[in-house]
């Protein structure tokens, strides 16, 4: 019975902290096109920015938020188990992928010219 206590308890603490985060991101927007001309750039942007960063770290303090921060820990650390291609590998494989797609490009001209032709001779044959 404690455990449905606790996870209650934790849900009305998510449902506080996503009202605190979507409370602080009104302020953001609205402070910004109400205080948009009438105080300076550089302490509207820092305040700004001081919201942006307090209501983004309670949503991290939610439930979704910790798995959020989990997965890209996680994809982080993936990341840095590739094997990334060096510039000679980067460069040739570009010059491959230009130099085919030249190639499909002079076919598929050469085709449309030919179903010009066709559909033309056929058009003009048929009149009536």
């Amino acid at each position: 019975m404690s455990t449905v206590n606790s996870e209650n308890s934790k849900s009305s603490l998510d449902w506080l902290k996503w009202t605190i985060t979507v409370l602080l991101l009104v302020a953001v927007v609205g402070g910004n096109s109400l205080y948009g001309e009438q105080t300076h750039i550089v302490l509207r942007v820092l305040v700004l920015l001081a919201l942006t960063a307090l209501a983004f770290v309670s949503a991290a303090f939610t439930e979704k938020g910790k798995t959020f921060l989990g997965f890209a820990k996680d994809a982080r650390l993936e990341v840095r188990k590739v094997v990334w291609p060096t510039r000679q590998e980067t460069v040739q494989t570009t010059l491959i992928v230009l130099v085919v797609s030249f190639i499909c490009g002079l076919v598929l001209w050469g085709l449309d010219g030919i179903f010009v032709r066709v559909v033309s001779f056929i058009t003009t044959s048929i009149s009536i």
